[in-house]
């Protein structure tokens, strides 16, 4: 089999005078074919693509937004032709006669066929080939990509096997599985100038497929600017925060407050949660529809969505190392912070009234509204600094002023009032 870590890059032709390219100035793009290709993988992308509602497939595929042009979409297990007839439209795009733009999505890592190819089979394929001898002998997928990537307006890499190399590229594999961009290289480049783009997540949010492609086809069709991609080739306003960031727990991380077992609603980093390193939007967007979303139902991060997943990130459900020095920095000033927070909650949840009464008038639970001399002490102070810098606050001397108009017709109105009624 040779040496397994050596990537096996692809082909692939830079100068192909019969592949069209598809430029803005050659008027509206009113149709963009999508050739989907699935390497090695579970088709947990396909599923999570139809499930998105921002856009929906739906939408993409009858050219309802507008301003976008109609998406045909070509996909092995969606489209409604088969056979001979399914495969007619990828031999048209890889011969340059099907007169329009394309964009290819890669949904799976790459396998490196040639280690299959030696024992006389394929380790992943779509359609076949017929001999003179009539022997049909099938196309392999990652022959799909290399042919087809040239006239490509963009090769977008759906999830994390196929933007990194993921679970197939993992420890131990016999496939020498890769990523697209390891199988393109470096100097690749599609008709429009574009490196690959990569989605990565097992699987990926449904939103961030379908709105990325949205936003490629924006700028093929000339309503739209090129979207800002990370220097991995990533949508950057998708990828560019950590999950911690955006996780519904992180305010416990600050305060020193952690899980110990799960189901607990405490920050979940010393249950083995990696996001405060980790670039996904998934509990700020949610898995469907803004719902759920691993840290929002209980779960951890094991940063599916990272380079070197899930090797890099193995053992799963053990705290990572550095979580033995920020955590127990958090620890040692959360406490305090978590004090002066609920001190400032405590203050805030009593009205005006019932300040002046030291009373809580709560018929749900026995709330005391007291508050003793070191509760008042503190507060003054906190007053003070709360009202420092600026003349409009409730009660001061400002407010009566720009109040002292309708003040004085109110008392003499009340003046007048009291005379007539003597």
């Amino acid at each position: 089999m040779g040496n397994q870590d050596e990537r096996t890059k692809a082909e692939v032709p830079t100068n192909v005078s019969y592949l069209p390219r598809f430029g803005l100035d050659e008027g509206p793009v009113t149709e963009v074919h999508a050739f989907w290709l699935a390497g090695l993988s579970c088709d947990g992308c396909s599923i999570a693509a139809v499930g998105a509602q921002s856009p929906t497939v739906e939408q993409l595929i009858t050219g309802s937004i507008p301003g976008l042009p109609k998406v045909i979409l070509h996909h092995p297990v969606l489209s409604v032709t088969a056979g001979h007839k399914f495969m007619e439209a990828y031999h048209e795009a890889k011969n340059g006669t099907l007169g329009a733009p394309y964009v290819v999505i890669q949904e799976g890592s790459v396998a490196d066929e040639n280690i299959a190819e030696e024992f006389g089979g394929y380790w992943s394929a779509m359609g076949v080939t017929i001999g003179d001898d009539g022997v049909h002998t099938p196309i392999p997928t990652a022959h799909w990509l290399r042919d087809l990537a040239p006239g490509a307006a963009a090769v977008i890499a759906v999830g994390t096997c196929a933007t990194w190399g993921g679970v197939p590229a993992a420890a131990g594999n016999l496939t020498n599985a890769m990523s697209v961009m390891d199988y393109l290289g470096k100097e690749y480049l599609s008709t429009l100038g574009l490196p690959p783009v990569n989605i990565p997540g097992c699987a990926p949010l449904g939103d961030n497929i379908t709105e990325t492609v949205a936003s490629i086809l924006m700028f093929l069709a000339g309503v739209g600017p090129l979207p800002e991609f990370d220097e991995l080739g990533r949508p950057a306003w998708m990828f560019q925060s950590t999950v911690h960031r955006g996780c519904v727990r992180a305010g416990n991380y600050e305060e020193g407050k952690f899980a110990d077992e799960y189901g607990q609603k405490e920050c979940l980093v010393e249950l083995g949660c990696w996001g405060p390193v980790v670039q996904c939007n998934m509990v700020s967007r949610g898995a469907i529809g803004h719902n759920g979303g691993c840290m929002n139902t209980g779960g951890i991060c094991i940063g599916c969505t990272m380079p070197g997943f899930p090797d890099a990130f193995a053992p799963f459900y053990k705290a990572p190392p550095g979580t033995m020095v920020s955590s127990n920095i958090s620890r040692s000033t959360g406490s305090f912070v978590s004090y002066l927070r609920k001190f400032t909650q405590d203050n805030q949840n009593l009205t005006s009234h019932w300040k002046k009464t030291n009373e809580v008038p709560s018929g749900w639970a026995n709330v005391d509204g007291r508050r003793g001399l070191g509760k008042k002490t503190v507060n003054f102070f906190y007053e003070k600094l709360k009202r420092s810098g600026t003349q409009f606050t409730p009660g001061s001397k400002r407010q009566q002023e720009l109040q002292e108009s309708a003040s004085r017709y109110l008392n003499k109105s009340t003046a007048n009032n009291k005379i007539a009624a003597e």
